[in-house]
Formats: structure tokens, C-alpha cells, sequence
């Protein structure tokens, strides 16, 4: 048996439309299969707005460069990131010229320390990244609760959560924007591509206009004939209303994207399904392993947390030699890495360390079926039973 962390979840029905698209049509770069995938994103997210990039990575960069012209973040002001995260939570934030401030993990749902949230929210603090973790929704009621009547913008980080849901609506759809992953080994895919979803339209179009180098003529029709009148000395194809990048992404993505997001649903229900039936197994070791569960969850991976971190590299080891490929949580606590080490402070991020040394995971998709956890259950009981 051979169980791989990701697999390809491109199906020959997903390929025959791409193949179809590509001998039919002339126009490959972004164009109007965009502008369609992000219409059904919209729908099925229940959000008014949503701009299709080329990664859930440049989704977080385009959002805090959007939202710091939003409301007028000057350099140096403070934006609140996990330390537990991929670094492109936090990199984005460095890169516009403004001051992680990283908080610890917790073990209910492995978002952030909340009581050291609140601690740690200044004056100069103006955003909250969150992150929903591993598909586990996040408390943002608390996190509301703390931000209270303080002008805090909230960003969600939506990459490895899609589809996960708190009190029936999805995440994602509780701050000023939040960010997807359609990255191949992630809930659906369009082989790279990212998506940012908002309900603010101030804040839409300026990402919309910095997707695309800023250009006016990127917006939306309905928003365009004011635009013409108030810049009419300048040639409206080349009129640029903001900096920008180009985080485009394709006609070819977008056919891809369409395809898989009828699916999604039923690939969330079997990695769901599967992420249970892992869970009644590390329940019978609860001497061994810390086991979460969020209402709402759509799952991403199986974690499995030791607590005794000895016992990590032996299992891990078992489970590499019978097939199991793994990874460590993320990248553990992101300040234990070379470029991130002069935010570090002993003492402060004692969750995520403990989660550096001693968690990891192993793949979770609609491939994963009963014959390979019970593979996996033999595998727990011949270690931890013992």
C-alpha cells in the first residue's frame, strides 16, 4: 500500500472539459470562464464578491495590500499572525511593510491562544489575520468579543478550512475578506489558484484592480463610465487607478474550477468521513494522543498529536515503512524557522513548540478509504496498544 500526503483529484470528466475548452476557444487568458468560476464561487460561499488569482498565497498578499489602502495603514503598524500558520500568512504582512505580532496556538482547534490575543492587541494593532487551521473553524465569536468596538479589521485565512462552516455559515465569510486555496492537493482544485471572497465592495474592487496592475479597466462594467468621466485626459485602457500586481489567473483554471466545484461538497462529506473514523481510533489512546473535533469541521488532513514527543519519530517511522507518507503540522511553530527567529521568545509560544516537537500528519482526501484505515487502525493498535 502506498498512501501519498496528496493526490490528484483531477478527474478524466474534469479533463475532457479542459480538452474541449482548449480545441473550442481562442482566448486563454483570464476572460469571461473567470468571471463565471468566480460568479459560482460567490453562490456557493453565500458571499456578494469573489476575485479569482493564481494562489491562495497571493490571495493573502492581494488582501492586506487592499485592505492597509482600505483604510489607511501607515508602515510599522501592527497586524496579529499565528505563530502556527504557513509562512505566507505571516510573509505577506513583512513584505507590505508592517509588524507581525505573532500569538500562540491552542489545542481546541489549534487557532490562536485567545487570552494572549487579547493581550497582545496595541494601539497600533489594525488587523487579525486568523487562520482556520486544518479544517477546524476557529472561535471567532471570542475573537469578535476581543476586538470589541476597536477599529481591527479581521481577515480570515480560509486555505485549508474551505467549506467549513460556524453556526451553518461558512468561514469566511465573518471579516472584511478571506482567502482560498485551490492548490491540487487541497479540498478542490484547479492546479494552482486561489480565491478571495468578500462581502465589502470597496474592498472587492480594490482587489480587483490590484490583480491586474491596477488597471481601471478591470473592474466591473457597472463602475466604469464614472471612471472614464473623472480620468477623460487619460486613455481608459491603460489608466491605472492603484499599485498592483499581476496575479491573474487562467481561462484554463477557471474551466477546472467549475468542473470540481459541483464536487466539493461530497469531498468534504468523505474527508470527513474519514477524519471520524480516524478519530474513534486515536480515542482509544487518549494516554498517547490529544484528538480534536470543531462543530462544523471540513477536514484537511489527519493530525496526530503525541504527548509524549519521544514517541513521535518511532511512529512516524512505522508508518513510513508500511506506505504513510507524513509531514510535520504545517511547518510547526513558524518561529522556529531560520528567517522568523529574531520574533521568537522562550516561553511565549509554549503550544506551538509543544506542536513542532511532537505533531505531525498524514494525507486526507476522497481516496482515502476503509482499506487503508484499517491499515492504519492495525498499524495504531500494534504501537500505541502496546
Amino acid at each position: 500500500m502506498f498512501w501519498p500526503l496528496q493526490e490528484n483529484i483531477i478527474g478524466n470528466d474534469d479533463l475532457e472539459l479542459l480538452v474541449t475548452f482548449i480545441r473550442e476557444t481562442k482566448r486563454f487568458t483570464q476572460f469571461t470562464k473567470v468571471r463565471e468560476f468566480e460568479a459560482a464561487y460567490s453562490e456557493w460561499m453565500g458571499c456578494k464578491h469573489s476575485v479569482f488569482v493564481n494562489s491562495g498565497s497571493s490571495a493573502n498578499l492581494l488582501m492586506i495590500y487592499a485592505a492597509a489602502e482600505r483604510y489607511g495603514w501607515k508602515p510599522g503598524d501592527e497586524v496579529i499572525v499565528p505563530a502556527l500558520t504557513w509562512p505566507t500568512t505571516v510573509t505577506p504582512v513583512m513584505q507590505a511593510g508592517f509588524t507581525p505580532v505573532f500569538v500562540d496556538a491552542n489545542l481546541h482547534d489549534f487557532a490562536f491562544d485567545y487570552d494572549q490575543l487579547a493581550a497582545k492587541i496595541t494601539p497600533r494593532t489594525r488587523a487579525i489575520f486568523l487562520v482556520h487551521i486544518l479544517g477546524f473553524p476557529a472561535n471567532v465569536a471570542r475573537i469578535k468579543q476581543i476586538i470589541g468596538d476597536r477599529d481591527i479589521v479581521l481577515l480570515e485565512d480560509t486555505c485549508e478550512t474551505q467549506g467549513g462552516t460556524i453556526d451553518g455559515v461558512k468561514v469566511g465569510n465573518f471579516g472584511l475578506g478571506s482567502s482560498f486555496s485551490f492548490y491540487w492537493g487541497h479540498h478542490m482544485t484547479t492546479v494552482e489558484g486561489g480565491m478571495i471572497c468578500t462581502n465589502d465592495e470597496e474592498f472587492y474592487k480594490l482587489n480587483i484592480l490590484k490583480r491586474s496592475h491596477g488597471l481601471a479597466r478591470e473592474l466591473p462594467e457597472k463602475y466604469q463610465a464614472a471612471i472614464r468621466q473623472q480620468h477623460a485626459d487619460i486613455d481608459f485602457q491603460f489608466l491605472f487607478l492603484t499599485d498592483g500586481f499581476n496575479f491573474r489567473n487562467t481561462e484554463f483554471n477557471a474551466v477546472l474550477g467549475l468542473s470540481q466545484l459541483p464536487k466539493l461538497n461530497g469531498f468534504i462529506e468523505m474527508r470527513n468521513r474519514s477524519y471520524r473514523r480516524f478519530l474513534d481510533f486515536c480515542r482509544r489512546y487518549p494516554d498517547d494522543l490529544i484528538t480534536l473535533e470543531r462543530p462544523g469541521m471540513s477536514s484537511f488532513v489527519l493530525p496526530f498529536v503525541l504527548k509524549d514527543g519521544t514517541k513521535k519519530q518511532p511512529f512516524q517511522a512505522l508508518i513510513r515503512e508500511s506506505g504513510i507518507e507524513s509531514r510535520p503540522l504545517i511547518s510547526g511553530n513558524l518561529l522556529q524557522q531560520p528567517f522568523l527567529k529574531k520574533y521568537y521568545v522562550p516561553g511565549q509560544f509554549d503550544v506551538a513548540d509543544m506542536l513542532h516537537r511532537n505533531a505531525f500528519y498524514i494525507g486526507n482526501n476522497q481516496f482515502v478509504n476503509d482499506e487503508r484505515l484499517d491499515v492504519l487502525e492495525q498499524l495504531m493498535t500494534g504501537f500505541f496498544g502496546n
